[in-house]
């Protein structure tokens, strides 16, 4: 690689490395299930950990895991023989997902959403059947800050991700590694390792998400005049200060 691209991989590597530390996301004997979708985020998360893996001071297994939704003219096939070539323990799932959205989805509802829990408890599912402890997920800063404007600007709720998070089944913890790093650097970083990213093929991929897409937008024009605006609204995260808020629950020292 060339010097550009190492310090690219060293900052990637580095942030992974971190937010591990931080939020203690790797202990020693995790079997960990990361969930590989074909794209940039998922291949940069699952490659980043088998590095990380190869030089740990303790013991961790990973295993790659591909849900197949049902999209006409996804291409599992190709995600599968990058897996095989870079010798990954995998598990390439096959569902019906699309069939059960297009039967069950009311006029009106999220595509995005029914889809993501249909996957999420496949993934769930999945992590328990292998006996994996964990379940890492690549989402990324952005995915962070977007989902703290989202909830604060349609939802009203004061909240977005954890880096850690106990699953609702009670077994498996989620685990986002890549909280510490831009899609900027992912996207670089994916097209310099010439991943062979794989579009999903929901029939609504272009349309979908509309909302995230103005978050992205507003942060990009914020960027402009405060360069360190995205860095910040995730330090905030971290940094809450209960009293000088207006939530009741905790007000009343109940939360």
């Amino acid at each position: 690689m060339s010097s550009p691209e190492q310090k690219l991989y060293k900052k990637i590597k580095n942030a992974v490395g971190r937010a591990i530390a931080d939020f203690g996301l790797i202990e020693e004997g995790d079997q960990i299930a990361v969930a590989v979708s074909g794209g940039k985020d998922s291949y940069t998360l699952l490659h980043l950990l088998e590095t990380l893996r190869r030089r740990a001071p303790i013991n961790y297994e990973i295993l790659a895991i591909n849900i197949d939704s049902g999209y006409p003219g996804y291409r599992a096939d190709i995600i599968e023989e990058h897996l095989a070539r870079h010798g990954f323990a995998y598990h390439m799932e096959k569902t019906d997902h699309f069939d059960i959205i297009k039967e069950k989805r009311r006029p009106g509802s999220s595509f995005c959403s029914i889809c993501a829990r249909l996957k999420r408890g496949v993934l769930y599912t999945l992590a328990q059947r292998f006996n994996c402890n964990k379940l890492a997920l690549g989402h990324h800063l952005d995915d962070f800050v977007e989902t703290l404007l989202l909830n604060q600007f349609f939802v009203g709720s004061l909240k977005s991700m954890a880096a850690s998070m106990l699953a609702d089944n009670g077994e498996t913890t989620v685990i986002r590694p890549l909280v510490y790093v831009e899609e900027k650097d992912i996207t670089a970083f994916s097209g310099t390792e010439g991943y062979p990213v794989v579009c999903c093929r929901c029939p609504v991929s272009g349309d979908a998400d509309l909302q995230r897409r103005k978050m992205k937008e507003l942060l990009a024009t914020l960027e402009q005049d405060i360069p360190h605006v995205k860095r910040s609204l995730l330090k905030a995260l971290s940094n809450i200060q209960p009293r000088h808020l207006l939530d009741r629950n905790l007000l009343a020292g109940k939360a």
